[in-house]
């Protein structure tokens, strides 16, 4: 029915290109591109059946990925590389006017912000050429989006506080390590946290406030409240919203090695000279840490995200809580990958299927919660990330204060 370029063969790649080879019946053909192509080879022998293409790709070359596009001719290009590359794969998707989607918003090399409207600002020129980009189709952000688009369809008449909830319980055995991309990790929780109220942003120290909040299955871990990009566009999308924030767990060890490595600089963005050559000190830490992609193995426990909401239905308070637990060592039996990159792998597939389909179909640039959430909630499940839901129950995310460091 339609081919795919996938751009990245980190470990969300690779849980792309298991279930987009997993759906013969829409994805006839897959391309896998990442500047490593040993890494895309690997992941085609696992996947097998001769069902994947690989090539090498640089794509922060914007001429080099119009020559791959050209040469394959895909549908979609979904991109799971680096957020870096974001406005380098759009242009690319431009000039070939070709649909694009990807699972993380842009964010530049030298700076540590994450913004929508450098992607945003391309809405016109999509427009104009007769495609669309899907942005941010991941599980946060991506489903915790439509998990908020669906209580405001079903649930609510007015959504005023929405509080999305991230844990992580699992247990990889190392000393440290991150999730993903240990680069974009480790520069997303430094950054100064950020909450939406009463129509304005609050900038906080990063980690600064944080509380305990319990998770299903898990029980209680403490939480600590950074920013996270959807809020930016849920807060656009869905007016009526009064506070929105975005809660995240993490480990005491953690945060005391964190700490240690900010303290010596490990963690600066900032080029420093070394042995004559220009290095960040970032980017080497990336490189002595553990590849996300091999805590997979040996992975215990479960994640837990999704979304608590507050508003009114029928002139009546409402409260609703939506969420998905998923199982690291489920995940590594399916598809060889840890649950946070399945997590974010399995909606970036379902969603290249909503836009194959014509499920979700526009010209210009969309945040995922801007289409209708039902057929997409409708197959989430069946493809590994079932979901519940809690109505008229007191929220986890209100049973304490808040601490302040």
């Amino acid at each position: 029915m339609a081919k795919v370029l996938i751009i990245g063969a980190g470990g969300v790649g690779s849980v792309v290109a298991h279930k987009c080879a997993a759906v013969p019946e829409v994805f006839t053909e897959i391309m896998l591109a990442s500047r490593t192509k040993s890494k895309c080879d690997k992941i085609a022998e696992a996947v097998g059946g001769n069902r994947i293409q690989t090539a090498q790709l640089d794509a922060d070359n914007v001429d080099e990925t119009i020559s791959l596009i050209q040469q394959f001719k895909p549908d979609l290009v979904i991109n799971v590389a680096l957020p870096y590359q974001d406005l380098a794969i759009m242009d690319a998707c431009l000039a070939t006017k070709t649909h694009y989607m990807d699972t993380a918003n842009y964010e530049p090399k030298d700076e540590a912000k994450f913004e929508y409207k450098w992607q945003w600002a391309y809405h016109d020129r999509f427009k104009e050429a007769g495609i669309m980009a899907l942005l941010g189709c991941g599980f946060d952000p991506g489903v915790t989006s439509i998990y908020t688009a669906y209580a405001a369809k079903h649930h609510f008449d007015e959504i005023y506080y929405l509080d999305i909830v991230d844990c992580n319980a699992g247990d990889h055995g190392k000393a440290f390590a991150t999730n993903f991309n240990p680069e974009i990790n480790i520069r997303e929780i430094t950054q100064k946290g950020k909450y939406w109220e009463n129509g304005k942003w609050v900038e906080i120290d990063p980690m600064s406030i944080h509380k305990p909040i319990a998770y299903p299955n898990i029980g209680e871990r403490e939480s600590y409240l950074l920013y996270h990009e959807e809020l930016e566009s849920l807060v656009k999308n869905f007016p009526t919203i009064k506070r929105a924030r975005f809660w995240m767990t993490f480990g005491q060890k953690y945060i005391q090695v964190l700490n240690v490595l900010q303290e010596v600089g490990m963690t600066s963005i900032e080029p420093i000279q070394y042995g004559g050559i220009e290095i960040v000190p970032l980017q080497f830490l990336k490189a002595v840490l553990p590849e996300p992609a091999s805590l997979a193995e040996g992975y215990t426990g479960e994640t837990s995200i999704g979304c608590q909401i507050r508003g009114i239905k029928d002139g009546k308070e409402k409260t609703y809580y939506i969420w998905n637990n998923c199982d690291h060592a489920k995940a590594f039996e399916e598809v060889g990958a840890q649950a946070v990159s399945y997590t974010t792998g399995v909606p970036a597939m379902l969603g290249a299927k909503m836009i194959l389909t014509g499920k979700w179909l526009g010209k210009g640039v969309f945040n995922v919660e801007e289409f209708d959430p039902d057929p997409f909630m409708a197959e989430i499940g069946k493809y590994g990330l079932p979901w519940n839901e809690q109505i008229n129950q007191k929220l986890p995310v209100e049973q304490y204060k808040c601490n302040l460091i």
